[in-house]
């Protein structure tokens, strides 16, 4: 399978890179230090057209194919070193942007893409709880039908996005006996509606300019035009948002990948150590041969499995092993690199530690690294 660039998408990637190192990193380790989420940046991010990019362009995006749409992200990750903000792009676009033109209705298409896709609103889904996280059977919000409308209450936690998000598409259970096969719906709504509260900011290890908390739901009452889809159909939603997750949002990974092997090769050709560069030693050289084999790996597989999302139910599969083989390769690699980098990669000064603490998030979110052997080897039929 060829996946040489048309001259299209090359002046596409090398668009997102100048505009990245033009505009989103200039004080990146202070906001990382202050766990500041940028609105301008969010703002910029939109009006580049980041927020939208695989929507049609008569809905407010960009319209790209998802081919396309990973090439992009790729660059972006690759020019942009605010690695929370990429993330918080991506969280937005394949946890609501997404499922809302995948499955809401027109009248929700009509009212919440175009301000999604520009910049102007911040998307999130909630699914995650603090009883369910790997484990959606456990799911314990509930939208109970009552007096013509839906009566939701519950909590949610880890929500990325969740402080500054202005709509809020939501999991929760109206049947309890089909459980999470035909008894979850997903409701969208927007901050400040009654009964809604998003929660302080919580403190974490990395990706500190991507904002998370809690959600909480207190009787929060919504018609039935706020469902999205159908009801009872909200894990279909799910999955078909982990799949495009899982691909493309990890295909941002691949630019932080390969930004992380330039800098590598970079450092270990001018550091000088017992005479020469540390890069004549095999201790050095084969780390960054192998992270080298690892990205290359990884972009293949990922920009395969790009092909096939909404083409094959077994995107599944692809989605999962993309998830897993680009989240192990990045931490890998970014500690490599920092062993490489030695005390001065430990430093806050040049930069490494800030992506060796952000790339140790990949192997826990859109699903943890056993889920994804999980899921793996439910394909196999083990």
């Amino acid at each position: 399978m060829d996946f040489t660039l048309s001259p299209e998408q090359e002046s596409l990637r090398h668009s997102i890179i100048d505009f990245c190192r033009g505009r989103l990193n200039a004080g990146v380790i202070q906001r990382d230090r202050e766990q500041t989420f940028s609105r301008e940046l969010w703002t910029a991010c939109g009006e580049m057209g980041l927020q939208g990019l695989p929507v049609p362009e008569e809905l407010g995006g960009t319209g790209l194919d998802p081919l396309t749409t990973v090439i992009a992200l790729d660059a972006f990750g690759y020019g942009c070193t605010d690695n929370g903000l990429v993330f918080s792009v991506c969280a937005h676009l394949f946890s609501c942007v997404v499922p809302l033109w995948r499955f809401g209705s027109d009248a929700q298409k009509a009212r919440y893409l175009p301000g999604l896709c520009n910049g102007s609103l911040v998307g999130i889904h909630a699914m995650t709880e603090p009883g369910a996280g790997s484990d959606p059977f456990s799911l314990t919000t509930r939208a109970v039908r009552e007096d013509g409308c839906w009566r939701i209450t519950g909590a949610k936690t880890f929500i990325s996005n969740g402080p500054e998000a202005d709509v809020i598409i939501v999991f929760a259970l109206t049947d309890p006996e089909k459980a999470y096969h035909g008894g979850v719906t997903a409701f969208l709504l927007e901050n400040g509606t009654p009964g809604f509260k998003a929660s302080r900011k919580i403190e974490k290890m990395g990706l500190r300019t991507s904002p998370f908390g809690e959600l909480y739901f207190d009787d929060v009452r919504l018609p039935d035009e706020a469902v999205v889809g159908s009801v009872g159909g909200g894990s279909a939603i799910f999955v078909h948002a982990m799949d495009w997750e899982r691909i493309c949002l990890f295909a941002a990974h691949l630019g932080q990948m390969e930004r992380l092997l330039e800098r590598g090769v970079k450092y270990a050709r001018t550091r000088q150590q017992f005479g020469k560069p540390i890069a004549k030693f095999q201790a050095v050289s084969h780390k960054l041969a192998d992270f080298k084999v690892n990205l290359e790996a990884a972009r293949l597989l990922t920009y395969r499995s790009a092909t096939k999302l909404d083409r094959t139910r077994q995107v599944a599969l692809d989605a999962a092993m993309t998830k897993l083989f680009v989240s192990e390769s990045l931490v890998r690699g970014a500690l490599d690199v920092l062993q490489i980098f030695g005390g001065y990669g430990y430093s806050t000064e040049y930069e490494i530690e800030r992506d060796v603490r952000d790339a140790v998030a990949s192997r826990i979110y859109s699903g943890t690294s056993e889920i994804q052997r999980n899921i793996i080897a439910a394909w196999l039929g083990l």
